[in-house]
Formats: C-alpha cells, sequence, structure tokens
C-alpha cells in the first residue's frame, strides 16, 4: 500500500510572513510593485524591479496552466512537482494534487488548493480545473 504524500513544513522568515499568515487563510497572496504595477514571485518585501520596498499584496485568482512538470516517479508515493503560470502572469514551482500523476499534461487548466504541511502550515498546491 502506497504513503500519504506529507509536504515538509516551509521556511519561517519576517521577509514573506504575509504570505503564509494569508496562506492560513485560504488566500494565495502575490506581491505587486507599485512602481511598475507588475507581480513577482516568490513573496518577498522588496520589488525585484526597483529594489524598493513599495509593493502590495493582491490575492491571486487561483487558476492556472501546468507550463511543465515532472513526475516523481521513484517516490512512494508517486507525485507531480510543477511550474504553474498564474493568470496574474508569475509562474511558480508547486505540486499537482488530486489526480493519478499520468494524466497531468503541459497546458491543463489547474485550481488552487491549499493543504497542510507537516507543522500545520496552510501551502498552495494545483488541482486540474
Amino acid at each position: 500500500m502506497s504513503a500519504v504524500k506529507t509536504f515538509p513544513a516551509p521556511p519561517s522568515s519576517v521577509e514573506y510572513e504575509e504570505f503564509w499568515l494569508a496562506a492560513n487563510e485560504g488566500k494565495l497572496m502575490i506581491p505587486r510593485c507599485k512602481d511598475t504595477n507588475q507581480f513577482f514571485w516568490y513573496p518577498r518585501k522588496i520589488s525585484p524591479f526597483t529594489l524598493s520596498d513599495n509593493i502590495e499584496w493582491i490575492q491571486a485568482s487561483g487558476k492556472g496552466m501546468i507550463y511543465t512538470f515532472s513526475i516523481m516517479r521513484r517516490a512512494d508515493p508517486q507525485y507531480v512537482i510543477a511550474y504553474v503560470r498564474l493568470e496574474e502572469g508569475v509562474t511558480m514551482m508547486t505540486n499537482i494534487v488530486d489526480c493519478k500523476p499520468e494524466t497531468v499534461q503541459v497546458g491543463q487548466a489547474v485550481l488552487l488548493v491549499m493543504l497542510e504541511s507537516e507543522n500545520g502550515q496552510k501551502i498552495p498546491v494545483f488541482k486540474p480545473a
């Protein structure tokens, strides 16, 4: 019988504290530079475009598309890691859940799901739409 996939607890830092607090409320927040109006990923308090702290946190739609993926076949259970391009334009590395790994496809539409990590912190993963 296969084991149940557990997710490691994410690292803790004041740099992305807002991101994880919102995740526990079921929200995927992504930072946007207020000077350039561009979203960026990974979550941090400094804009990579201007190196200023003039950013805001915007709730993402939770909709995206698989850009590329890999099936971790030697793991038990097998699981899928993927780069998902969000509707907002940023691409994030994540897991694809709630499907058989062999059914995942590049270009497939996906929806946000928040799952608990080992320490109870909710983390953003995606399932087929």
